[in-house]
């Protein structure tokens, strides 16, 4: 494909030739010209592809990196990565949304969808009894088709009188949620630890029994209380914790 074929920002728009860059690249990566493991072209090819001065250009490549879309191997280049979902200092969002903010194609399967009892563990995170009903919605997450993790939500029945019907939830749960409840999110919780996974687990995210993976727990509050308690098995070559430390 020739160069000419890529756009260039438009110095008359509002955002800054950065951004227009960044949207620039993720478009090329999701309309398939430049798959998964390929590396893009080397900068200063890539800045005359695109218009832009070097500077610019790296402002947008370090913004993909540090979402997950782009990989950078010293001596090497810059390499288009697997679906991958970043975790670090952000937003209270669904995964729905972080996918959708990656420029990934959001999926889910619906595991488990029911009434349980809260266990120990559930009911101090809920902040309720144990014995009392909860919720349980257990989906597979995918990416653009991948799987990237398993998660297991419980909800206070008390909170979310006749969840159950119509039917399990479609899209983003948070977003059912203030439709039908009112419920909004305003803080989470989250501890990450690593383990391996499990045999059944393991056939769901298609990896090798005992592969390593982050477990997540996260315990979700509305102005009321805590509503949500989710644990998450992410697959450990698709999910990464990033933080920036400053003095």
């Amino acid at each position: 494909m020739s160069e000419a074929t890529y756009a260039q920002p438009d110095r008359r728009r509002p955002e800054p030739l950065w951004y227009q860059v960044e949207q620039a690249i993720r478009a090329i990566i999701k309309s398939g010209e430049w798959p998964t493991g390929s590396q893009i072209p080397a900068e200063d090819r890539l800045g005359i592809m695109l218009g832009v001065s070097r500077i610019t250009l790296r402002h947008a490549l370090r913004n993909l990196e540090e979402q997950g879309l782009l990989r950078r191997e010293h001596g090497r280049g810059t390499f288009v990565r697997s679906a991958t979902l970043v975790a670090g200092t952000r937003e209270l969002t669904s995964f729905t949304q972080e996918m959708g903010n990656l420029g990934l194609v959001v999926g889910s399967r619906i595991l488990d969808f029911g009434m349980g009892t809260a266990d120990a563990a559930t009911a101090g995170a809920l902040e309720i009894e144990e014995g009392d009903p909860v919720v349980r919605i257990r989906r597979l997450r995918l990416g653009n088709d991948a799987p990237i993790g398993i998660q297991t939500a419980q909800l206070p029945g008390v909170r979310v009188p006749n969840f159950l019907e119509p039917g399990p939830p479609e899209g983003s749960l948070y977003e059912t949620l203030s439709r039908r409840y009112g419920i909004m999110p305003v803080e989470a919780r989250e501890v990450y630890r690593v383990a391996s996974v499990g045999i059944d687990d393991a056939a769901l995210l298609d990896l090798p029994a005992g592969s390593p993976a982050f477990v997540v727990e996260r315990v979700t509050t509305d102005e009321r209380g805590p509503f949500e308690f989710t644990v998450s098995v992410m697959r450990g070559d698709r999910y990464e914790i990033r933080s920036t430390l400053r003095t």
